[in-house]
Formats: C-alpha cells, structure tokens, sequence
C-alpha cells in the first residue's frame, strides 16, 4: 500500500471524532464499574435498548438529542432499581457478589437482547435528523455531521460529569466510596444511596450514549455485543475510575481503529480494543491514570 499523508491525516481526525464518541460511550461504565466496584457488563446492552428508546421517540418528531436528554431521568430511575435490586441479591450477602454479579448482569444484557428482538425484529433502526446524511468539506476531507455532533455532545456529557464528580459534595462521595467506605459512614453518608445515585447517573449516561450511537450509525439488537470488548477496554486502559483518562483512553482507541482501518482494512479494527487491553494488563494493569 502506497503511503499517503493526507489519507493518515484525515484517519487521525475521524479518529479524535469517533475516540470522543467511544470515551462517551464508556463513561457510564466508567462510573459503575471504575467507582463502584459493580461488574455491569449490562452496560452496553443498556445503551443499545437506549438507542431503540431514541428511535421510538423519532417516530414522534423527536431529534436524537433532545429524545436522549428526555429519556435520561427515566433511565436514572431504572439505574437506581437495577442497583437496589443487585444489592440486595449480591452485594449486601458478601464477598461473592461479584461472580454471582456477573452472571446477573449477563443475564440482565441477554434479557435486554431478546425482548429488543422480539419488539422490533432483528433488522437495523435509524432515526433522522438534519445532520444525519449531510457532510463538512474541509480542504480534501469530508467529515460527516453526524460525526461531528456526536463529538460535541459526547464532550459536553464528559465535561459536566467531570465538573460534578470533581466540584460537589455528592460527586466527591461518589469518587470517595470505592476508596474508603467507612470513612464516609463517618463522616454521615450512606454508601448504598451513593452507590444508588451513582449507577443511576451511569445509566443515564448510558440513555444519552445510546442517542449518539443511533446518530453514528444503524442499531440492531446484539450491537452490544461490539460495544461490550470496547468500552472495557477503554476503562481498563484509562484506569478504573478516571474520567480524565477515560477520555483519553477513548480517543487512543479511536485513533488507532481508524489508523487500522485506513492502512490494514475492517477486518482488523476490532482487534485493536483487545490487543490495547492485553498489553495494558501486561504492562501497567491500573491503567494510564489508574490509583
């Protein structure tokens, strides 16, 4: 293959794009699983019943964003009964709760898959929007738009989560209760109703994420099932619990799929999410900004 600068270029910048969108994505599982210590590989599948939950409020006239925002407090109730419920099944019984919390949360994502496909069938959903179809020019590039404003709205999520984990009282519990549980009993905070409204944020996060996934391109029910390799390793390289290095996670995950994708075909991109993973367990298993 002939080396061309201005194909590596445009792969750089499509891949800062989609590295936002993918640090989005993962946020959510960030919060759940890097702060709270719960193994909610349900994430995913939450995300994609988002999307589908987007797609039905389209139907109504709704853009993707607005129909993401609306469906976020609803989301952020289900967060908060999926957790009550995990703690206490699993958590509140001991030190198994993680294995036994696996397995309900797989149980979660495949319940989520099937009843998807039974309401809609196995073929692709797409939503519509001004933005959607439509293409930036810059110089030779062309970005699509949809691209670009999952991008803004992918940064302004990841900006006002870290503004609140890092500049409120509940935010700096959230971030505390993985760390030191019994200290902050001390200080007259209630680790389960943190934990509570912190999987409830995650899984808002998740409804929001779900939008943009729609507006990148068509859903189908076991979507999740790419996501799912994706945002782990995301979390894993940022550092269990880094929103800074979640972001930059997400755009050297990015950057490095479409670089594959340009030089080597689509064929190999997926294995770069698991080929940064294993070297990052190997390497430094807590992570680029991992405690």
């Amino acid at each position: 293959m002939v080396f061309s600068f201005e194909l590596l270029q445009e792969a750089v910048l499509f891949g800062v794009l989609l590295g936002c969108f993918y640090a989005a994505v993962s946020i959510g599982l960030s919060v759940s699983f890097g702060l709270l210590d719960v193994p909610h590989v349900a994430h995913p599948a939450i995300m994609v019943f988002g999307s589908y939950c987007t797609y039905l409020l389209g139907l109504y006239g709704f853009d993707p964003i607005v129909a993401g925002i609306v469906l976020m407090p609803a989301f952020f109730l289900l967060g908060v009964g999926v957790y009550r419920f995990y703690y206490e099944a699993f958590e509140k019984r001991g030190s198994e709760a993680g294995v036994r919390g696996i397995a309900f949360f797989f149980g979660l994502a495949l319940i989520v898959e099937v009843g998807l496909i039974l309401a809609f069938g196995v073929d692709q959903r797409t939503v519509e929007a001004d933005y959607i179809g439509k293409s930036l020019s810059l110089g030779e590039m062309r970005i699509p738009l949809r691209m670009l404003v999952a991008f803004g709205v992918a940064l302004v999520l990841m900006l006002a989560l870290m503004l609140y984990l890092s500049k409120t009282f509940t935010g700096r519990a959230i971030k505390a209760v993985a760390q030191d549980e019994p200290a902050l009993r001390l200080m007259g905070v209630n680790p389960v109703r943190i934990k509570q409204w912190a999987f409830g944020i995650a899984t808002a996060a998740a409804a929001l994420a779900g939008a943009m996934l729609i507006i990148v391109g068509p859903v189908e029910p076991s979507l999740d099932r790419v996501y799912i390799g994706r945002t782990f390793a995301i979390v894993v390289l940022a550092g269990l619990g880094s929103m800074t290095g979640t972001l930059a996670a997400g755009l050297i995950l990015g950057i490095s799929e479409s670089i594959v994708l340009t030089l080597f075909g689509a064929s190999w991109a997926p294995a770069v999410a698991f080929g940064l993973l294993l070297i990052t367990l190997g390497v430094r298993p807590q992570g680029l900004f991992g405690r």
